[in-house]
């Protein structure tokens, strides 16, 4: 299939996941779009999460708020990654203070029947959303994203957020069989929710699993890999660069880039010349500045910010980021100034 030339195909954010020369080093942030933005809080005032996500003019002007603010090299797309759960009926709803809340976990083959295929006619709002985004940014890259099958699962599993993830393990390690069906139709959902945002007109898609830290290297392989590899698969030939992302996995990094990622993205705790070691040659690397660095004054952001800098002097492709998302709490200010002293630090 291949990606046609768009207007964003010498953007310096395309350019550095093709590990192409960049003018600058580009600059986004995980939760760009989000409570750390009072224009964000304003027009989400009473709305909850979910029905956010599913209206397309919505969507739209929160997508749009960090690239007018502060002018970051791309915009992701504002979702949740449990709206193609919602889509395909699965009873859960957004608490706020807590996360995603499963009403019935699914934890016995029965339960497999309620995760059905995921249809475009199920999200439509998100095709109409980013048509409407494309529209707007119009040499800016739009980042289409989605979770992964095993952070899916663990949501499904637990019921909700959780630390220990121990109904998840027990049916990893005790039903082994159950559970790589479980992620095997959880891959096929994330699939077809990418492809949905592919084909709507994002032109890079980010995997986020983000809990895929709490497992051992052997378990990841095992147990997770074979279906995230099947989603960067299912991806693959619309030839638009894929992002792979978890928290905590500095153990996993280079299984995350062989299963399937153009561009690995990296948490705070690994600096990247080591992250590239353990990713090997041929991906672009994401990240790090630890999101709290943000809460320190101005002077020691920019050392931290060129330490990363520093680190990423050898790569073949970097795309400047936190290692996690942007905390509620953060200065907006601060998130605008770190976007130009890597601007102007990097510039060719």
């Amino acid at each position: 299939m291949g990606q046609p030339q768009t207007a964003t195909h010498d953007s310096a954010f395309l350019r550095a996941c093709r590990r192409e020369p960049v003018p600058h080093t580009p600059v986004w942030f995980m939760r760009q779009a989000g409570r750390s933005l009072p224009e964000y809080r304003k027009v989400r005032e009473g709305t909850a999460m979910l029905e956010s996500c599913m209206r397309p003019e919505l969507v739209t002007e929160i997508t749009l708020q960090p690239v007018r603010r502060h002018g970051v090299d791309a915009a992701i797309y504002f979702s949740d990654i449990v709206v193609p759960l919602k889509a395909i009926g699965i009873d859960l709803d957004i608490k706020p203070g807590i996360g995603p809340v499963v009403e019935n976990p699914i934890r016995t083959r029965a339960d497999l029947a309620r995760l059905r295929a995921l249809e475009p006619a199920d999200v439509t709002y998100v095709t109409e959303a980013i048509g409407m985004l494309v529209g707007e940014l119009g040499a800016t890259p739009l980042i289409g994203f989605a979770g992964a099958p095993f952070t899916l699962a663990s949501y499904l599993v637990e019921g909700g957020p959780s630390r220990n993830h121990e109904h998840t393990k027990a049916l990893m390690y005790g039903d082994p069989q159950l559970w790589a069906d479980l992620l095997d139709r959880l891959a096929d959902i994330t699939a077809a929710f990418l492809k949905v945002q592919i084909e709507a007109g994002a032109s890079a898609v980010q995997l986020f699993d983000s809990w895929v830290g709490a497992l051992s290297p052997a378990d990841y392989r095992r147990a997770v890999m074979p279906a995230s590899a099947k989603v960067f698969d299912a991806v693959a030939g619309y030839g638009v660069p894929r992002i792979h992302f978890g928290v905590g996995t500095g153990e996993l990094l280079g299984l995350m880039g062989e299963a399937g990622a153009d561009v690995v993205g990296v948490d705070w705790r690994v600096p990247l010349d080591e992250a590239a070691r353990r990713v090997g040659p041929g991906k672009a690397l994401q990240g790090n500045i630890d999101p709290a660095v943000l809460f320190a004054p101005r002077a020691a952001v920019e050392t931290k910010a060129r330490e990363v800098l520093d680190a990423a002097a050898g790569l073949e492709g970097h795309i400047f980021n936190l290692g996690h998302g942007v905390l509620p709490t953060t200065d907006p200010q601060a998130l605008t100034r770190l976007v130009e002293y890597v601007h102007e630090q990097t510039a060719r």
